[in-house]
This record gives C-alpha cells, sequence and structure tokens, in this order.
C-alpha cells in the first residue's frame, strides 16, 4: 500500500458518520482545502458516504471504518425509541472505529484528524478535531441527556469546528451555542461544496433531492411520485442512492436520477427553480450558498429537522410541511418567502484553520482563536 511520505505535507484522516450522505458532502469542501494546502486526504467511513467519496476522489486513499448502521423507523413517532434501541449497536461501532485508529495512524502515518460527527476517533498521539453543529442534541423531553452524552464525547477532541456563525443571525439557532466553557470552539462558517451562478437559463420548474436513512428516504419517495402526477411543470427528481452506476429514467415531465456528482449537482441546482427537499443541515447549507427558494419536508421524529424547518418558517424564509401533511399544490407558498438568500453570513478560511490546527505536529504556535476571518 503506498503511504505519502512527502517532504512539509501531511497526511490527514477525514472520516463522516454515514447517516444520509450530509456528513459526506459537507467534507467535500475540507478535503478541497486539505489539497490545495499540499496535504493528503485519507478518507475514512462506510457505506454510502464512503462510496460517494469514492466517486468524487477515485485517485485518494480509502479506509472502511466499523458501521454504525444507522436506521430510522418506520413511524416518525417512534424514531426515539428506535434510536434508544440501537444505541448498545452505536456504542459498541463508536468503541470499534477508536481501537482500530491507533492501528491507521500509524499504518498510514496520520499527522491530524477530522472526524464528522464520528465520536470515537480522537487520539492522544495526534491533534483531533469534530465538526457538529449539534452542540445542543434535541430530542424532545430527554434533549439535556442526549446533549450531554454528545458532549461528553466532543471535549475528548482537542477541538470542535461548528459550521455555522457566531452570531444570533444563523442557520443554526440554538442548536450550534452552548456555554460549556470546556469547549475548545472554531467557528467555520456554513460548508458548501457549491459556487452561486450567476444567469444561468433555467430547465425545471422543481428539483426533488432527497437523502437520509431508509426507510423514510423510500416513504418520503413514493409519497411524492405520487404528488407530482398532480404537478404541470418540468421536475428533475434524483432519489439519493449511490449506486455503481448512474442511472437516468424519463417519464413524461419528470427526469429521475438515483444520484448525481458534485458538478451533475452543481448543474441541477443551477437549472431549478424551486428545490423540494428535507430539512437537513447540509442541504440548508447548499441551498443558502446557492440563494435557493425551497420547501422543506422535516425527517418524521426527527427532532433536528423539524427545529429547523420551524426556524427558517418562523423566519420567513422557507416554507415547511410534515410528511403526513404534504400536498403537491403547499409549493405555491414558496414565492411568497424570501428564500435562503436573504442569509448572508460570513465565512472562516478552511485552509488557514487547518494550518493553525496542524502545524502544531511539527512545531509550537499561538493557540487557535475562536473565530477566524478570511
Amino acid at each position: 500500500m503506498y503511504i505519502y511520505l512527502v517532504q512539509n505535507s501531511k497526511n490527514i484522516l477525514i472520516a463522516p458518520l454515514n447517516w444520509g450522505l450530509g456528513h459526506a458532502t459537507r467534507c467535500i469542501p475540507i478535503i478541497n482545502a486539505v489539497l490545495d494546502n499540499g496535504d493528503h486526504p485519507i478518507i475514512a467511513s462506510d457505506g454510502q458516504a464512503l462510496e460517494l467519496l469514492k466517486k468524487e476522489y477515485p485517485a485518494e486513499t480509502f479506509i472502511e471504518l466499523p458501521s454504525y448502521d444507522i436506521e430510522y423507523a418506520k413511524e416518525g413517532e417512534n424514531l426515539k425509541l428506535k434510536m434508544l434501541k440501537d444505541s448498545p449497536k452505536i456504542w459498541m461501532a463508536i468503541r470499534s472505529e477508536h481501537k482500530v485508529l491507533h492501528e491507521i495512524i500509524h499504518e498510514y502515518k496520520i499527522e491530524g484528524i477530522i472526524s464528522d460527527n464520528r465520536l470515537g476517533l480522537y487520539s492522544n498521539l495526534v491533534p483531533s478535531v469534530i465538526i457538529t453543529h449539534q452542540l445542543q442534541v434535541l430530542s424532545g423531553s430527554t434533549t439535556w441527556l442526549s446533549t450531554q452524552l454528545h458532549l461528553h464525547y466532543i471535549k475528548k477532541y482537542d477541538y470542535c469546528w461548528i459550521p455555522d456563525v457566531n452570531d444570533t443571525d444563523n442557520l443554526t439557532g440554538k442548536l450550534s451555542y452552548n456555554d460549556d466553557y470546556d469547549l475548545e470552539k472554531v467557528y467555520l462558517g456554513p460548508l458548501s461544496r457549491f459556487e452561486k451562478t450567476e444567469n444561468y437559463q433555467k430547465k425545471y420548474d422543481l428539483m426533488v433531492l432527497l437523502s437520509g436513512p431508509e426507510p423514510q428516504r423510500s416513504i418520503l419517495e413514493k409519497k411524492l411520485i405520487e404528488e407530482l402526477n398532480r404537478f404541470s411543470g418540468r421536475v428533475l427528481f434524483i432519489s439519493g442512492k449511490v449506486e455503481a452506476e448512474q442511472k437516468v429514467l424519463k417519464k413524461g415531465s419528470i427526469t429521475f436520477y438515483n444520484y448525481l456528482s458534485t458538478s451533475g449537482l452543481q448543474k441541477a441546482f443551477d437549472r431549478s427553480e424551486v428545490v423540494l427537499s428535507r430539512s437537513g443541515y447540509t442541504t440548508i447549507m447548499d441551498l443558502q450558498k446557492l440563494g435557493k427558494k425551497a420547501f422543506f419536508i422535516p425527517t418524521s421524529g426527527q427532532f433536528e429537522q423539524e427545529y429547523l424547518a420551524q426556524l427558517l418558517e418562523q423566519k420567513n424564509i422557507v416554507p415547511q410541511a410534515s410528511q403526513a401533511d404534504f400536498k403537491i399544490e403547499m409549493l405555491d407558498r414558496v414565492e411568497n418567502y424570501q428564500g435562503l438568500s436573504s442569509i448572508q453570513p460570513s465565512t472562516t478560511s478552511i485552509s488557514s484553520t487547518l494550518k493553525a490546527t496542524f502545524s502544531r505536529v511539527n512545531e509550537n504556535s499561538d493557540p487557535i482563536p475562536n473565530s477566524l476571518s478570511t
């Protein structure tokens, strides 16, 4: 196996959680910044998250990690019970990935770790970073407990990178704030793999973008296909299934793709008037970067998505409806909302943050400030 040993360059382990595709896709700007700095990303994950990144970076090195094997309940009200039932399995996966980390560090000459919500990849051998926007983990009546459990793991890392701004006019509301002074917080600003394109000719009236664990992804897919029978415009329907081959199927005014690469999704967003999707935070960051109008259907029982959808609706930015209540005619409400272009938070330099964090591998440097400017 080839291990990079270029002088003055570092091997950085980048490991997103395989929970939908959002953790993997928001690591793309991180991976690009590592490459731009002349360092080498060693990419680790499992399942569809790993497959997606293999397609994006076929020349890089990949490691398969133990799977958390996250699944949603068929009924939204049972999601918290399902997650509680699966917690021993998830805890074992966290322990397993932590046990193999020492071996990975030595075998791949790792000099820094960036984990996106994988909770077992902390180390006392090299600097370790966790990326998360959840300093408060909403779970209804058990929010305090779920938050403390999450903070227990976050504090094992040297730094917590938060993909939002340290400001009241942010994208995550209360989720990304916590007054625990033991946390080494760095607010990166929103992360997106896309760039806003001006003056692009519109081709689709609606873009449907599905994501997230099963079976909820398939349940929403079936419902939306039925609802679209009453939609008169042109539709681009992206199912969010990363498979060995890209598939395209046209039925009437609807064009179906199983998945699209970053470049393909960029064109899809550019050519679409309105986006219909879950209210996952990575999708929100992407839509904000692109300045899109959207309609959200949060995953049933997923407290974070429900909170974010309600927050943006209350700010008159994006309308939303529950999965059970959604009707295609509700898309008419979109024109009465400002769209995500109304939020323009400043961003920080990922490259500078990377250099400041991992320069301490071989030299002493000043502490990292809580917020870095470009």
